[in-house]
């Protein structure tokens, strides 16, 4: 997990890019281009737009490389009321909410509110997507199986979302979430394994082939 972060001002908001995290999603781009114009530099220019169009352009970035913090006495951002995973088309999964990461010892890593979760195994940022899955020319789709969540089915999808690492093996997610994937959309409250080598045969769940793959991560 590593951070490379610039900050650009403006006298009502201070905006913060992590380039590790970013893997050009453009929704800042296609929201707000005179703020966010890669063909300037610097290419977050805050001024050219109100604090809270700048705020809310940025709670669309996915990945949470993009955050901000008002200097304008405004509301800086707040966990969502629910908590949704969505997962991406031979890419990442997208990960929303009011989000705890861990490691095997239950040491917090980070508090985030927006992540992007590596799914191919090939990022040199894990658990974090880099898109390397391009290069590495990973297919995944975005079906999954339901009966894996449905035993533990919840109407509710808020609260902490607990997301523990495992060393060279998935992600384990506690707590409650709307599961998307294509047309399903299901609410549960399952604890589960998601894969983060690549190999398994039941994405996104994990089936243990990180053993077989010898995926390592620490």
């Amino acid at each position: 997990m590593e951070s490379k972060i610039f900050t650009y001002d403006s006298d009502e908001i201070e905006v913060s890019w992590d380039q590790k995290k970013c893997i050009h999603a453009k929704e800042c781009v296609h929201g707000l281009p005179e703020v966010f114009d890669i063909s300037h530099k610097p290419w977050v220019q805050p001024g050219k737009s109100s604090a809270d169009e700048v705020a809310e352009v940025i709670k669309r970035c996915p990945t949470g490389a993009l955050q901000y913090q008002r200097k304008d006495g405004g509301k800086n951002e707040t966990a969502p009321s629910k908590n949704t995973m969505t997962l991406v088309e031979n890419g990442p999964v997208y990960i929303e909410g009011n989000l705890v990461i861990k490691d095997n010892n239950g040491e917090i890593l980070a508090k985030e509110t927006r992540a992007a979760f590596c799914r191919c195994g090939l990022s040199k940022n894990k658990p974090y997507c880099d898109n390397s899955h391009i290069k590495g020319e990973f297919t995944c789709g975005v079906d999954y199986n339901p009966e894996r969540l449905e035993l533990e089915a919840t109407e509710e999808t808020g609260g902490e979302l607990h997301i523990t690492v495992l060393p060279n093996a998935p992600f384990v997610v506690e707590g409650k979430y709307e599961m998307n994937g294509g047309d399903q959309c299901l609410n549960t409250e399952k604890k589960m394994s998601f894969c983060r080598c690549g190999a398994s045969a039941n994405k996104p769940f994990c089936d243990g082939a990180h053993r077989a793959a010898g995926f390592v991560s620490e």
